[in-house]
């Protein structure tokens, strides 16, 4: 048994809170599959169908590691929520993932929202993983 003694550094512990991420897609499908996916993977998962409920959440005092957002969603879509999260400034350093069906090119993303990960729909695990690992900080394996 290891004793603390006042006065000494905390011990560290030995498993570190897990990194949250928050996927948003309004297809319950891909939300249930990427969300066993980072699951099975040690992430802690929050989920909203829709750019209004990510800010929802988000302004109530979620603050994941990185977002991964769809850009075809109902109420709002992937690009409105990127407008507003940029316009407020305690949620627009949260890195973003985008993953799209919707036919648009990777350049044409990056020119409206910045520095981003892009994937298209659908994209193998080992990709979305790495792009997960790359935005929330965490070294690319």
């Amino acid at each position: 048994m290891q004793i603390h003694a006042a006065g000494d550094p905390p011990i560290e512990d030995a498993d570190p809170e897990p990194l949250t991420v928050l996927v948003v897609d309004d297809d319950r499908y891909i939300v249930e599959g990427l969300s066993d996916l980072l699951e099975s993977e040690g992430y802690k998962v929050a989920t909203a169908t829709n750019g209004l409920d990510a800010l929802d959440q988000l302004r109530r005092g979620l603050r994941p590691s990185v977002i991964v957002l769809d850009l075809m969603m109902p109420t709002m879509d992937g690009w409105g929520f990127r407008q507003e999260q940029m316009k407020d400034a305690e949620l627009k350093e949260i890195p973003v993932v985008v993953m799209t069906a919707a036919g648009v090119s990777e350049g044409s993303v990056k020119t409206k929202f910045g520095d981003i990960e892009f994937l298209p729909k659908p994209s193998n695990d080992k990709a979305f993983l790495r792009a997960v690992r790359l935005r929330s900080g965490e070294a690319t394996q």
